[in-house]
């Protein structure tokens, strides 16, 4: 993963960004393109190209109502591997992370149109059981959610909404995906007081554990350390270096550094529309287009 410590400065664009990049300022802008309806394709880099993909999103649109939020994204995110959504805000990055479990269902007037395909199966297929599917993936809010019960009932709850009863069996779990969730030496003497009573950072890793509780195919994860002071922040990256690789996850991000620093991939997005998909190091520090560069050095957004 990579270990980037610092947002990106150094030699002036011409000197570090690829021949296509060079090419494209000689070219109208291709967000001002997008900004007036323009079809412009995305830039996908060649080593996407040799990973194998958890997740296959093929030409996906979404639509508010009459409002289209998401314009014809393709992209696979790796598996065992951390890929980040960057972009401004309305760039259309949360609710692609949330149409992956389906939860945009809950909003009137969401209408899809494409396709996510979860391990080779159809995510929006009309057979799927979307309760069933979004069992196969943890998800991760910018607010901790626990519940209003102990942690350890908070941990297993994923076991006893599917009926598991042994004890011996939500016991090994519950030590696990605290263990999986680095909050284990701290709670494990208050397993059964209120989980409410955690700290805001703890509370976090606790939805974590939650999330893997079920050992799910994909960790979505959107903005989940906003919410969180700098030390709670730097335990939650941690944490996501060491879920990967025995995890996918998909994260939303606003935090530049922080995308540097957790993700293996970067996704940059803007209008609803995927715009550069590289290796993060790539990303931030050579990537193709002018734009993708304007955006990681803080020129805009």
């Amino acid at each position: 993963m990579n270990q980037m410590q610092n947002s990106v400065t150094g030699p002036p664009p011409a000197l570090r960004l690829g021949s296509s990049a060079l090419n494209s300022r000689r070219e109208d802008n291709r967000l001002s393109a997008i900004a007036r309806g323009e079809n412009i394709p995305p830039e996908i880099h060649p080593e996407l190209a040799h990973e194998t993909p958890v997740l296959e999103i093929d030409h996906f649109n979404l639509w508010y109502g009459d409002a289209q939020a998401l314009f014809d994204i393709s992209m696979i995110v790796p598996k065992g591997k951390v890929t980040a959504l960057v972009g401004p805000s309305g760039c259309g990055k949360s609710t692609l992370l949330r149409s992956v479990n389906r939860l945009n269902d809950l909003i009137d007037g969401v209408r899809v149109k494409g396709s996510m395909r979860l391990a080779g199966r159809e995510i929006y297929d009309r057979s799927v059981d979307v309760i069933e599917l979004r069992k196969r993936m943890g998800m991760v809010f910018q607010k901790s959610n626990p519940f209003p019960m102990s942690v350890y009932e908070n941990v297993i709850y994923p076991l006893r909404i599917d009926g598991e009863r042994n004890r011996r069996v939500l016991d090994e779990v519950c030590e696990r995906s605290l263990r999986g969730a680095a909050l284990w030496d701290e709670v494990k003497d208050r397993l059964h007081e209120s989980a409410l009573g955690l700290s805001g950072g703890q509370q976090q890793r606790l939805c974590i554990a939650r999330a893997i509780a079920a050992e799910p195919e994909v960790l979505l994860m959107d903005e989940p350390c906003s919410a969180l002071d700098p030390i709670a922040t730097n335990k939650i990256e941690d944490l996501m270096d060491q879920l990967s690789g025995t995890y996918t996850i998909l994260i939303v991000t606003h935090n530049m550094q922080q995308a540097a620093r957790t993700s293996d991939y970067t996704a940059f997005m803007y209008l609803g529309r995927l715009i550069e998909y590289g290796p993060t190091e790539t990303i931030f520090q050579k990537p193709r287009l002018i734009e993708t560069y304007d955006y990681v050095t803080g020129r805009f957004g």
